[in-house]
């Protein structure tokens, strides 16, 4: 699976079932492991935070899916 694939995909809350946001960035490791993942908030999240962006670890992602990616969140 490519990066392209993954931003095309809606980043779901497993905890509330909220759609999050999109991928528009990853941070690797020197290992070339993904540790972090960077996403844009839904217009939803917009007027909460003052930064555009939330971050995941890798290590959140429960699925990811045809049409989202799930998160403990």
């Amino acid at each position: 699976m490519l990066l392209s694939d993954l931003q095309n995909k809606d980043i779901i809350s497993t905890t509330t079932g909220d759609n999050l946001g999109r991928i528009i960035d990853v941070e690797i490791d020197n290992n070339g492991s993904i540790t972090n993942i960077y996403a844009e908030h839904s217009k939803l999240f917009k007027k909460y935070f003052s930064n555009n962006e939330m971050i995941f670890k890798f290590s959140d992602i429960t699925k990811v899916g045809n049409d989202c990616i799930l998160v403990k969140f």
